[in-house]
């Protein structure tokens, strides 16, 4: 079946094509001029397009121009008349006409053309879809290692959940590989063969991370001269993994509230629906009842993303894993050369508490392959604090002067008092430098500035 747009003044003619194609199984609609046409295109996508050369208001070749100019990825037209020419014909073709038939002409004909037409947009979308995939694949995809209880545990409710149709939220510390989970559970699911899309909603600005999601129609703002498509359609028949979902602002969770919950949505700017058939896998670094206390999340949103519930601990309370995952990562780094690692080395690495989880312990791999002597990991390779153990516990914060644990606090001080000090002992330690402060408390920029606004803190 194709998305049929006949486009021809004689309204005889529209209703013999019209009623043709419809018993072919084919989804069309007519419009009498070039005009109407225009309208209806504006409202509805088609795959395929019959147009008539001579017509009032604006002829066949007009609209074939027009689409042209102001579509990325307009339908295959087939340009239909009565009065052929070579000129006519070598006109159409190369302002991109798909084919030229002249009246009369045999429904069969027109048929094959219009499967081969349609076959041809499809295969256009699916490589605009694949093009965008590839571009946001990352080349650096790490395996899964487990041999903790925890994340053999993590694995098997992996395995449960994967086959169902559930959108899962993914919950752990910042570094602890909460989207290799969500590649897992892709790749386990019957949607393995579509596209998993991955967005960092803490990445963008509000306006960016709607247009983003959403995608955007001609004309919609400033700058947008073509239609985008939305992760949303490129993930459709696949996954889409929303990573700090937490981030999102308020405005933008009522309207992902309402894509999800009628599995359609409307492009910025758009008056016409678009359907889709997507997976939401979510993840966010953040405790989500506080985030619903503190109104920073929807509640009725937390419960539609969160049917099922994973979370991963970080690598200080499953401290067999940290052995393994170094070996894998340092093949991962260095190929079939990579080092060894003395066992003073490996015993540093096992005591340290990586507050940065596994993509700490990555970087910190990193350099000590670019510092190693004879294929050997020593301690001196490793970073002072990981040898020394100079890390602070999870549960301290830091003043400019001092370590200040939160034992020392009294205990009536509110959570939010707590980050509220961090958040300026860090700027101050920075001379309110806010990258190097976002960079210092392990959060991202945009998630700073939301905080500085939040908590109304100005230099």
């Amino acid at each position: 079946m194709a998305k049929i747009l006949v486009v021809d003044d004689e309204s005889s003619l529209r209703l013999v094509v019209k009623k043709e194609l419809a018993r072919l199984g084919h989804e069309v609609e007519t419009a009498s001029d070039g005009e109407e046409a225009w309208q209806l295109l504006e409202e509805k996508d088609f795959e395929v397009i019959l147009a008539d050369i001579n017509m009032h208001r604006m002829n066949g070749m007009e609209l074939l121009r027009r689409l042209k100019e102001k579509r990325q990825n307009p339908p295959e037209i087939i340009m239909l008349t009565g009065h052929a020419t070579v000129e006519s014909a070598i006109e159409a073709m190369k302002l991109g006409a798909y084919d030229y038939l002249t009246k009369p002409y045999r429904m069969s004909e027109l048929a094959v053309l219009i499967s081969q037409a349609a076959e041809k947009y499809r295969l256009k979308i699916d490589n605009q879809r694949l093009r965008a995939q590839i571009e946001r694949k990352t080349l650096d995809t790490l395996e899964i290692v487990a041999e903790s209880p925890q994340m053999k545990e993590i694995l098997r409710l992996v395995q449960r959940v994967a086959p169902s149709e559930t959108n899962v939220l993914i919950t752990g510390e910042s570094g602890t590989g909460k989207e290799l989970i969500a590649q897992a559970i892709h790749r386990l699911s019957p949607r393995s063969s579509g596209a998993f899309v991955d967005l960092n909603c803490a990445a963008l600005s509000d306006s960016l991370l709607e247009s983003e999601l959403f995608g955007y129609e001609a004309g919609a703002f400033s700058g947008a001269r073509g239609r985008k498509l939305g992760l949303f359609e490129i993930a459709d028949g696949g996954t889409l993994f929303l990573d700090e979902i937490m981030e999102m602002p308020l405005t933008l969770q009522s309207k992902l509230l309402r894509a999800l919950e009628t599995r359609s949505f409307f492009r910025v700017g758009g008056i016409r629906k678009v359907e889709v058939n997507v997976r939401v896998i979510a993840a966010t670094n953040r405790d989500p009842q506080k985030a619903i206390i503190e109104g920073t999340f929807r509640p009725d949103l937390l419960y539609r993303i969160n049917s099922f519930e994973i979370h991963i601990p970080p690598l200080r309370e499953r401290r067999e894993d940290i052995e393994p995952l170094t070996r894998h990562l340092l093949r991962k780094i260095a190929g079939q050369n990579a080092p060894e690692v003395s066992p003073e080395a490996m015993e540093a690495l096992k005591s340290y508490d990586w507050l940065g989880n596994v993509r700490q312990l990555r970087n910190c791999l990193e350099r000590a392959v670019l510092l190693c002597d004879h294929g050997v990991i020593t301690l001196k390779e490793l970073p002072p604090e990981v040898v020394n153990r100079t890390q602070p516990t999870p549960y301290q914060i830091y003043e400019p002067q001092k370590e200040i644990s939160l034992d020392s606090q009294p205990s009536t001080l509110a959570l939010r008092e707590l980050e509220k000090r961090q958040i300026l002992n860090a700027l101050e330690r920075t001379g309110w430098h806010r990258g190097k402060t976002a960079k210092l408390l392990g959060i991202s920029p945009s998630t700073l500035y939301r905080r500085l606004k939040e908590y109304n803190l100005e230099r």
